[in-house]
C-alpha cells in the first residue's frame, strides 16, 4: 500500500483511485446509504443547531454591573457551560490549525525567515498564558466595545496560546523530513506549491500533527480555568463554562460540584474522543508509509457511516472550486521547491543575507535596550537578579520533570504505537487521561498537600507533569505508529533479540519524536508552572519558590512591571535550553535518524 498518489494536473482519476474507500461505499445497499445519509444529515443539523443557540449569549452586551466576576455553581448548568467550553476549544483549535499551516510552511520553506520564525517559536511558546491574557485583555475589550465577545475573543485567544505551538513545532519537523523520494517525485511531477502542500506536505504530516492535536486540546483543557476565569489587572472576568465552575466551587470549598464537574468532563472527553479523535486517527491510517497494508485496521462506527453516504463527494463537490481558485492563484509563485537548494549562493543572496542579519539583529538590540530601560526605572536589576534565581529553580523542576517522564513514557508510547490493537484500545483511555484536565483535581491535591504535609515545592513537579508529561507520550506514539510495517517484518525475519530490535530500529525510529515532544513538554511544563507553584482551595493557599509563582502573583495584582520581568526571564531560560540542548538533538535527529 502506498502511501500518497501523484497525478498530473489537469487529469481527473475516477472516483475510486481518487479514494478507494468511494469505491466501497458504493458497492452498499441503498438502504445502507440512505440511513448513512440521514445519520450524517442529523449530525450536521444538530451541530449547526447547537451553534445558532451559543452564538446569541456570546455577542450579548455587557449589563450596568460590567463583566461578571463569578458564575454559578448549580449543577443545572453544568452541561450548557460544558458546552460552551467546548465551542472555545474547537474555534482555538480551528485557529491553531490556520496558524500552523502558515507558520510551520514558512519557516520550513523560507531560509531567511526561519532563521527568525523558529527562535520565535521558542519564545512564544515560553510565554505564559497569563503573560498572553494580561498584555491583549484590554485590546480584546477595545476591539468589541460593550460586548462580551471581547472578553469571549480573550479567553480564545487564551486556549489558541496553549495549542498552537507544539502543533506548529511538529508540522515543521513534518516538513523538514519528508522523505527524499516523495521529494522527488513532487519535483518531477512540477506541482505547484498549492498542489504539493495538499498532496505532499499534509500528508505526510497528517499523523503527528493529529497526534499533536489532541495534545493540544489536552493543554487547552488545561488551562482552561485561568482561560474563563481571568484574574489580571486587580480584575476577575468570568465566563460560563466548567473550568470557570470548577474554579468557584473551589473557592466555595463545594466538593461535591467538583466531583460533577470530573464527571462532566470525562463524559465531554469520551464523546470528543468517540464523535473526532477515533474517526481521525482511522481515517489518517491511509497516509502512513508503508509497502505493506496494516494487519490490524484502526476502526470507527462514525467513520464507517461517513464512508456509507454521500457527504464526501458533496465536500469533494462544494469545495473543489475553492481549491482551484487558489491553485490557480498560487501558480505565479512558481512550481514546487520543496526545501530551500543547497547551492552555492550568488554575490546578491549573500549580501541579502547580511542585510536581513543586520536588520533583525537591530531589531533585537533595540527590543532588548527598551526593556532594560523600563526595569531599570521602574523596578531595579535587583528584581531582575531575583526572577532570575526563581527561573532556576523552575528550570530544575522541568528537567527533573523532562528526564522522568522520558523514561517511562518513551517505552509504553512506543509499545502503543506499534501495536494497533493495543493503539485501539489504549488510545480512548490515553485521550481521557491526556484531554481531562487535571487541575480540576488540584483542590483534593490541595487538601492532600496539607492533610499530609507534602511541601509545595516538591509537590509543584507532580502537578507540573500531570498536564505535560503526555506530550512526551502522544509523540512517541505518533513516531512509533509511523514505522513502516516492512521493517518491522525485516527484523522479525533476522530474528533480532528484543534489545536490538530496540536499539537498531525502535528508539532511532522514535528519537526524533521523542525530541519534539521533550521540547514541547518542556515548554508546557513552564507554562504549567504559574497555576502549579501556586494552588488554592477555600481558604487554603500553597506557594512554592518558583518563577510561575512569581508571574501568577505579579499577573493577579496588576504589577505590569514584574510581570514583564518574569515573563523575560521564562523566555530567556525557555530559549537558551532550546538553543543549547534541544536544537542539537533536533538536527541529530534529522540527519540520522530521519525515515527517508
Amino acid at each position: 500500500m502506498t502511501m500518497f498518489s501523484f497525478n498530473r494536473v489537469g487529469a481527473r482519476p475516477n472516483a475510486s483511485a481518487r479514494n478507494p474507500s468511494t469505491a466501497a461505499s458504493d458497492r452498499q445497499p441503498f438502504a445502507v446509504r440512505l440511513a448513512s445519509d440521514v445519520l450524517v444529515v442529523a449530525g450536521i443539523l444538530a451541530l449547526f443547531g447547537l451553534i445558532a443557540w451559543i452564538l446569541p449569549a456570546i455577542g450579548e452586551p455587557i449589563g450596568p454591573k460590567g463583566v461578571p466576576s463569578q458564575v454559578s455553581t448549580h449543577l443545572a448548568d453544568l452541561p450548557y457551560y460544558a458546552l460552551r467550553s467546548v465551542f472555545r476549544m474547537l474555534v482555538a483549535l480551528f485557529f491553531s490549525l490556520v496558524f500552523t499551516f502558515i507558520y510551520g510552511t514558512a519557516a520550513a520553506r523560507c531560509r531567511r525567515l526561519s532563521r527568525v520564525l523558529i527562535p520565535l517559536l521558542d519564545i512564544l511558546q515560553s510565554v505564559p498564558i497569563l503573560g498572553f491574557l494580561s498584555a491583549t485583555i484590554t485590546i480584546w475589550m477595545v476591539l468589541f466595545p460593550g460586548s462580551m465577545l471581547g472578553v469571549e475573543a480573550a479567553s480564545i485567544f487564551a486556549i489558541f496560546t496553549s495549542q498552537a505551538w507544539n502543533m506548529a513545532f511538529s508540522f515543521t519537523r513534518s516538513l523538514t523530513s519528508e522523505p527524499t523520494e516523495l521529494d522527488e517525485a513532487a519535483r518531477s511531477l512540477q506541482l505547484t506549491r498549492w498542489q504539493r502542500f495538499w498532496t505532499l506536505d499534509v500528508p505526510n504530516a497528517m499523523i503527528p500533527l493529529l497526534w499533536n492535536c489532541m495534545m493540544s486540546v489536552g493543554g487547552g483543557w488545561f488551562f482552561l480555568t485561568a482561560s474563563e476565569m481571568i484574574s489580571v489587572n486587580n480584575r476577575t472576568y468570568a465566563l460560563p463554562g466548567i473550568g470557570s465552575f470548577v474554579a468557584q466551587a473551589a473557592a466555595e470549598e463545594n466538593l461535591a460540584a467538583i466531583c460533577w464537574a470530573i464527571v462532566t468532563m470525562v463524559l465531554v472527553v469520551l464523546l470528543i474522543d468517540v464523535l473526532l479523535w477515533k474517526p481521525l486517527t482511522a481515517w489518517a491510517e491511509k497516509f502512513r508509509i508503508t509497502q505493506s497494508e496494516s494487519a490490524v485496521r484502526k476502526t470507527s462506527v462514525v467513520l464507517t457511516i461517513i464512508r456509507q453516504s454521500h457527504i464526501d463527494e458533496m465536500v469533494a463537490w462544494l469545495f473543489r472550486p475553492v481549491g482551484d481558485l487558489f491553485d490557480t492563484l498560487a501558480r505565479p509563485l512558481g512550481r514546487t521547491g520543496g526545501r530551500w537548494a543547497a547551492d552555492v549562493k550568488s554575490a546578491r543572496s549573500r549580501a541579502l543575507d547580511v542585510v536581513f542579519t543586520v536588520l533583525v539583529l537591530a531589531a533585537c538590540a533595540f527590543g532588548l535596550v527598551q526593556l532594560m530601560l523600563v526595569i531599570h526605572r521602574d523596578a531595579g536589576f535587583g528584581e531582575l537578579g531575583q526572577a532570575f534565581v526563581l527561573g532556576m529553580v523552575t528550570f530544575l523542576r522541568v528537567a527533573l520533570l523532562t528526564l522522568v517522564c522520558s523514561v517511562i513514557w518513551v517505552p509504553i508510547g512506543a509499545m502503543i504505537g506499534m501495536n494497533p490493537r493495543v493503539s485501539r484500545f489504549m488510545q480512548p483511555i490515553v485521550q481521557v487521561l491526556a484531554s481531562f484536565p487535571s487541575n480540576f483535581t488540584f483542590p483534593f491535591v490541595t487538601l492532600w498537600f496539607v492533610a499530609c504535609s507534602v511541601d509545595i515545592n516538591w509537590g509543584s513537579i507532580l502537578l507540573m507533569a500531570l498536564g505535560t508529561q503526555w506530550y512526551i507520550l502522544f509523540n512517541v506514539i505518533a513516531g512509533a505508529s509511523q514505522i513502516p510495517d516492512d521493517l518491522r517484518e525485516m527484523t522479525r525475519s533476522f530474528q533480532l533479540g528484543r534489545w536490538q530490535r530496540w536499539r537498531d530500529l525502535i528508539l532511532p525510529a522514535v528519537f526524533g519524536s521523542w525530541v519534539t515532544g521533550g521540547i514541547t513538554a518542556a515548554g508546557g511544563a513552564w507554562n504549567a508552572s504559574i497555576v502549579s507553584e501556586i494552588v488554592s482551595y477555600g481558604r487554603h493557599t500553597l506557594t512554592a519558590s518558583g518563577l510561575g509563582a512569581y508571574i501568577a502573583e505579579a499577573t493577579e495584582s496588576g504589577n505590569t512591571v514584574r510581570t514583564i520581568i518574569g515573563v523575560t526571564v521564562m523566555s530567556v531560560f525557555v530559549v537558551a535550553v532550546n538553543r543549547l540542548f534541544w536544537n542539537p538533538l533536533q538536527r541529530m535527529a534529522e540527519r540520522r535518524f530521519a525515515l527517508n
